[in-house]
């Protein structure tokens, strides 16, 4: 257990750092150094990468989440997991580019604004995809090995530093925008190449299969677990990546370039769900083997109402400063306003459901939260197709948040159908009212002559107002406790 607090810790440190380099990249140097087109492009190029990279992997990763534990003995080097799993991955990546080359006249297939662009650099895709489904299978294994900080730095921080190092020459026109996407490239497939640098390095780096390992029984349980990979991975990724992708289909690259970026702020209220998910999914677990459906409930309230005070908190404080984020990402972005407002609202419903897809997948029914992403990603496929030609970048946003309260709706009903579980109590209605009065008391404020003292003085009150009442209503004794440990911390200093 200190092993996994250890991990937790350090991870989300990494994390947290690695957001903060990513706000300076992707909202304040992307926005301002790049053109729309240029922004639609390197987000395209990831988004293409990262949707045929999940299919590649031919859902070995979630085979070995599930599954090493059989494999584990590092005296017989692991059985050769590693290169029984590289070499289905090999296989996949032979379908997966087969399948994207094949498909290059559909791609390119109109003529559209910023089209020649992504032309240009259609090949690019292909490294991407080598080295997403690479990083993907050292990042898990290294994972079961009890090691899941490395990928995150190498991933979050390292790559993030990288792309902080190009941009700032080509701003200076050291670099020209040929030679940025390529060192683009170079940064975001550098995780995959680090990591297998650190297996050489470790001595873990164990690629002959002991085939002989694999008894039938093991086989089936293996095919039949990687089958619910696919569909859960691939929808999983599908639903993160098709919605740009589209964008850029029906409505160029500049569209896929503003859609990109404001689809980034609705996302950053995920981030404290992250954290938590990896947290708790050890204990929810734990708590299924001894069918303990108690603890399970009482995690599952618990992170309903303290994902979902921070979640508002993040929202009413973007969306009462939106002027003011349109200031530093510039006014160019702003067709894509309630993109973020959108999202936002859609994540919120994720946020609102806690700890959910852990329950299930940890579950004897986790095949279930596959055939849901699977209906989440065809839901998402759809409305985009009816909802982008009609309200353009902000039809992909209502056929987010569409398909995502269907969604959570699907799982709601499962938990409390199944198990009679449900997440929210009184107390999360009165923590919604405290949300909208917060959010009113930053209207009332004019708006300053300076954006960055109106940023800090309407965030102040918004904070205030909804920060109190949530303390001393006791709406989570989660946080209150940790916001207590705190202050007495302090006093104690002083």
């Amino acid at each position: 257990m200190g092993v996994i607090q250890k991990q937790s810790i350090s991870g989300t440190i990494y994390s947290y750092i690695g957001v903060v380099l990513g706000f300076i990249t992707t909202a304040v140097l992307f926005t301002n150094f790049f053109t729309t087109d240029e922004v639609g492009l390197l987000r395209v190029l990831v988004s293409y990468s990262v949707l045929f990279a999940q299919f590649a992997g031919l859902g070995i990763n979630t085979v070995t989440v599930k599954l090493f534990p059989y494999f584990r003995d590092h005296d017989k080097k692991h059985h050769g997991y590693l290169g029984l799993a590289l070499i289905i991955s090999l296989i996949g990546l032979i379908i997966s580019l087969s399948a994207y080359l094949l498909l290059k006249p559909v791609i390119l297939d109109k003529v559209k604004e910023g089209n020649d662009l992504f032309s240009t650099y259609f090949y690019y895709v292909i490294p991407l995809i080598i080295f997403t489904v690479l990083f993907s299978a050292f990042d898990t294994y290294y994972r079961v090995l009890y090691n899941a900080v490395k990928g995150i730095i190498y991933k979050e921080v390292i790559q993030r530093v990288l792309i902080l190092a190009i941009i700032v020459p080509f701003y200076f026109d050291f670099l020209d925008f040929h030679q940025t996407v390529t060192l683009y490239v170079l940064a975001t497939i550098s995780p995959g190449i680090l990591l297998f640098a650190s297996l050489i390095y470790n001595n873990k780096l164990f690629l002959k299969p002991d085939i002989s390992f694999i008894d039938k029984k093991l086989a089936r349980e293996m095919f039949n677990v990687g089958i619910f990979g696919i569909i859960a991975s691939f929808s999983g990724v599908l639903v993160m990546t098709i919605d740009t992708i589209m964008v850029e289909r029906m409505l160029g690259l500049s569209a896929a370039g503003i859609y990109s970026i404001t689809f980034f702020f609705g996302t950053l209220i995920l981030v404290p769900m992250r954290t938590m998910g990896k947290i708790s999914s050890v204990v929810i677990a734990e708590a299924w083997k001894k069918n303990d459906l108690r603890t399970i409930d009482d995690i599952y309230k618990k992170s309903s109402i303290s994902l979902s005070i921070i979640g508002i908190l993040l929202l009413i404080g973007m969306w009462g400063n939106i002027d003011n984020i349109f200031e530093i990402i510039t006014p160019k972005y702003l067709p894509g306003k309630y993109v973020i407002l959108l999202i936002g609202l859609a994540n919120l419903t994720d946020i609102a459901l806690g700890v959910s897809p852990h329950i299930i997948v940890n579950s004897s029914h986790y095949r279930y939260l596959s055939y849901f992403l699977f209906i989440f990603a065809v839901m998402i496929v759809v409305s985009n197709i009816i909802f982008i030609p009609i309200y353009g970048i902000i039809g992909a946003a209502m056929a987010s948040l569409l398909s995502k309260v269907i969604y959570n709706f699907i799982k709601y009903i499962f938990l409390y159908r199944k198990y009679k579980l449900q997440p929210f109590t009184q107390k999360t209605v009165l923590l919604y009212l405290i949300g909208i009065i917060a959010y009113g008391a930053s209207l009332l404020l004019p708006t300053l002559s300076n954006f960055i003292v109106d940023i800090i003085v309407r965030s102040i009150i918004i904070s205030v107002v909804y920060i109190i009442p949530v303390y001393y209503l006791n709406i989570s004794e989660d946080i209150n406790g940790k916001i207590d440990t705190t202050l007495r911390k302090m006093m104690g200093k002083s």
